[in-house]
């Protein structure tokens, strides 16, 4: 599952490399996809390796190489989809939408005194405990959690996808409960909307005017930003896992 950036990114990659032989430059990739600065394309090729689509060669400038591409594009030629101006006019159409849950992600209200009996939660799709990744905001479908396991208020559950929360004890395909809350204390694990549009499972830390999504997994890096590009969405409750 990619963002539409990180689809278009693939994509333009890609084509470049099999009409000229060699990948764009990082200027070249930030202009084609009216980014504002590289650091951008920086995380989307990070992003990118990380699901196993890219590699980057080392020691070698301008080296990457493409591993796969999403299903529906295997085999097409060069300029089929037209680098990035035509990359939504193929077969490929990306399971994500934007990922603001506000009045989307509706979950299940358990009110005080509620029978301890298996409750249906809305179950939301994967959120990323690595790179971001555009949240789902319909439910694929539902999934029974003991209420033993769930206080009072509005929960959903979502799929874990990746593995930079493991040091946490939430490894990749866990299946994650979620309180819904616009806040959360220092040091809480939440579901985190990034610049509107980008879901991420981290561990909320605040300092001064900066809020930072901390992994747990020393593989990835602390990523810090202005308090006005983070929305809570959730803090995490419950943990669900089959062996």
């Amino acid at each position: 599952m990619l963002t539409k950036k990180q689809h278009q990114l693939l994509i333009f990659i890609r084509d470049r490399m099999q009409r000229d032989g060699v990948a764009p430059s990082f200027d070249e990739m930030k202009e084609a996809l009216k980014l504002r600065s590289k650091s951008g394309i920086h995380r989307l090729i990070m992003a990118l390796e990380e699901r196993g689509f890219l590699r980057r060669l080392p020691h070698r400038a301008r080296a990457l190489e493409v591993l796969k591409v999403p299903d529906g594009l295997n085999g097409l030629p060069s300029g089929a989809h037209g680098g990035t101006s035509g990359v939504n006019k193929g077969n490929f159409t990306p399971n994500v939408i934007t990922g603001n849950f506000s009045g989307a992600m509706q979950g299940t209200s358990v009110k005080p005194g509620a029978p301890q009996e298996t409750i249906d939660l809305p179950l939301y799709g994967k959120i990323a405990a690595g790179t971001p990744i555009e949240a789902l905001r319909n439910p694929s479908e539902h999934i029974g959690v003991p209420g033993a396991l769930l206080g009072t208020g509005e929960h959903y559950a979502l799929t874990v996808d990746g593995d930079s929360m493991i040091d946490a004890g939430i490894h990749d395909g866990d299946t994650i409960i979620i309180k819904r809350c616009d806040s959360a204390d220092n040091g809480a694990i939440v579901v985190a909307l990034v610049d509107n549009e980008e879901a991420t499972l981290k561990r909320l830390r605040r300092k001064g005017e900066t809020i930072a999504l901390e992994p747990a997994n020393k593989s990835y890096e602390t990523r810090i930003f202005g308090p006005d590009r983070v929305r809570v969405q959730g803090k995490l409750v419950g943990l669900l896992r089959r062996y």
